[in-house]
């Protein structure tokens, strides 16, 4: 008897125990279904308020919200500057005009025309008002001002009538402009009449096969990023050497494709022409350098006519950075194609200077264009290989370095060297 009883108390037990559980569950679920019902109603709540909110906020119709508007008179600014420079009878004569513009009215003008044709962007249009924008003038007019004077682009505003951010996107898109209009034009190798040119130009002056001088100008990039310092920043890596090692100046005689330059020193026949060099560059076949330390009349004569052939580059790299005041400062662009662009629209406006104003009256003798040799292209690419190699030790031969220069120095001293000059 005592037995069967026990067993029905701890049934008893085990029954209560379990609905104790599923009561606990169930009042579990519950409350969590009251928390979401709750955090949902909270979150509709919400939602109503910020919709209404926005609904109710005053809607922004301008391109950048909090933008202030300011009312520039662009059709005035554009008058103004049209009387004062580009009138009939302007308020400012044409050697004004030049000073302040670094070229004549007629290619400023000529420019203006190239790269309102080529890219839209400097095309006079009307905004969603009806009112004229910015005339091709006003945005090329601020481009020069940035380039020759290397002023600020918030600078240009007072005359010109032009917010920052414009003047700095005309002047990336001005120089993109020029450089992909007359980049083939005014940056292209010399060809073969070139070529012949300058060797007689070089020839009166005492240096036979000359092609140029060749230096190095550096431009300190103020904005160069952190990442690139040691890439970009100081002279220890973007040195004279390395600036020639990574250059293309003597890709096409490596190639074989080079205009000949034929010319003869005390005897000897010579096929390559060459530049002057101070002594920081290698002793290429290419280069002449000159003498540290001459010792005697004709190495101190050599010396002397070297160095002073060789400044022609230094007083180029002189004017183009006091025509363009951009590229003489440290540049505040942070993208590298911009950079490039820069530079390279200087060079080339630099050259369309030279050639407008250049004396027509100059006695230089007119070169017939020279029939392109053929070329096979059936050949073996183990042979046109190997003829590069020997060209390429060809360039950086030293003892064909020290012969021309000593052909030179001799051939300097026989025609200079009784001279009083």
């Amino acid at each position: 008897m005592s037995t069967n009883a026990s067993s029905s108390h701890i049934s008893s037990s085990s029954s209560s125990s379990s609905l104790e559980d599923e009561l606990d569950l169930t009042s579990a679920i519950l409350a969590q279904n009251k928390a979401l019902l709750s955090a949902y109603t909270n979150n509709n709540l919400a939602m109503d308020y910020y919709m209404n909110t926005i609904v109710n906020q005053p809607k922004h119709k301008g391109s950048i919200s909090g933008h202030r508007v300011i009312y520039r008179d662009r059709a005035a600014a554009d008058q103004r500057l049209w009387d004062d420079y580009f009138a009939e009878n302007p308020r400012y004569n044409a050697a004004m005009f030049r000073r302040r513009f670094r070229m004549s009215r007629n290619l400023f003008l000529r420019l203006v025309g190239a790269v309102e044709g080529h890219d839209v962007y400097f095309t006079q249009r009307r905004d969603g008002c009806g009112k004229l924008g910015l005339s091709s003038l006003q945005k090329v007019t601020a481009a020069f001002r940035m380039l020759a004077y290397g002023v600020s682009a918030d600078s240009t505003d007072e005359y010109i009538k032009i917010g920052e951010s414009t003047a700095i996107e005309s002047t990336k898109r001005f120089c993109r402009a020029i450089v992909e209009v007359f980049g083939q034009i005014y940056l292209r190798a010399p060809n073969a009449n070139d070529v012949a040119r300058l060797l007689q130009i070089n020839e009166k002056r005492g240096f036979p096969g000359m092609l140029g001088s060749l230096d190095c100008m550096h431009w300190t990039w103020q904005n160069c990023p952190t990442a690139w310092a040691g890439q970009y920043s100081g002279r220890r890596s973007n040195n004279d050497i390395n600036v020639l090692e990574a250059s293309h100046l003597f890709a096409d005689l490596a190639k074989g494709i080079a205009p000949s330059a034929h010319y003869v020193i005390q005897g000897k026949v010579f096929d390559t022409g060459y530049y002057l060099a101070d002594s920081i560059y290698p002793k290429w076949s290419t280069l002449v350098q000159t003498i540290h330390d001459p010792r005697g009349p004709k190495k101190k004569l050599f010396a002397k006519m070297q160095e002073a052939c060789r400044k022609d580059v230094e007083r180029a790299f002189g004017v183009l950075q006091l025509r363009f005041a951009i590229i003489k400062g440290p540049t505040r662009f942070w993208e590298k194609f911009v950079l490039h662009d820069l530079m390279s629209a200087c060079i080339i406006m630099h050259n369309m200077i030279i050639e407008d104003e250049r004396d027509t009256q100059v006695a230089i003798q007119d070169w017939s264009e020279t029939p392109v040799s053929e070329i096979n292209i059936n050949r073996d690419d183990t042979v046109v290989f190997q003829e590069f190699l020997a060209r390429h030790r060809q360039i950086r031969d030293k003892e064909a370095h020290y012969e021309l220069r000593n052909a030179l120095i001799e051939h300097l001293w026989e025609r200079y060297g009784n001279s009083n000059d």
